[in-house]
């Protein structure tokens, strides 16, 4: 008899895998209330890759687009998490995106530049637009909404401590980020 496990099939026990997508690798500027930029180096070590397409090796749209939002979701949270003593912080979700549009292609060696811009600001949300761009050629854009909610849950909160410190390190000085 065959483990469960040797019964599923190869793409089963892919896709059975918690996949992380990290696709912001540093934020270059950071001004509350204002803008944030990033960047994401593309390489061939990126796991979409190897199947997106097989021979000719693109980032997958949808994945610049996840970048961006998570270039402007921490932009947001930046810009309302003035009160460093309230009781609990509450995390930008994304929950619209309006008039996305890709321009071009990102390829492994390619170095996208991000770029969020806060639009309207309300008491929990947020509108963002967003913009990559690679060697100057715009790559893609899009219209973001999030909306902030209280994410009851200290792993996530602390996750996002990790990666956001990782994200700003290089900023002079570093943000203090909840």
């Amino acid at each position: 008899m065959q483990r469960p496990s040797a019964r599923r099939s190869r793409s089963q026990r892919v896709s059975s895998r918690p996949v992380r997508y990290f696709l912001l690798d540093r934020v270059t500027e950071l001004v509350p209330g204002e803008r944030a930029r990033g960047v994401k180096c593309v390489t061939l070590t990126d796991e979409t890759l190897h199947d997106h397409f097989p021979d000719h090796p693109i980032l997958p749209g949808c994945l610049v687009l996840e970048g961006l939002a998570q270039l402007a979701g921490l932009l947001v949270e930046a810009t309302f998490d003035k009160d460093r003593t309230a009781p609990t912080v509450r995390r930008a979700l994304l929950v619209g995106v309006r008039q996305a549009k890709f321009h071009g292609m990102a390829v492994p060696g390619d170095r996208l530049e991000y770029v969020a811009t806060l639009g309207s600001v309300l008491d929990g949300a947020a509108e963002a637009k967003v913009e990559a761009k690679s060697e100057g050629e715009r790559v893609a854009r899009a219209e973001l909404t999030f909306v902030l909610k209280e994410v009851p849950t200290v792993r996530v909160h602390e996750q996002r401590r990790a990666l956001y410190a990782l994200w700003t390190r290089d900023l002079d000085p570093p943000p203090v980020l909840r």
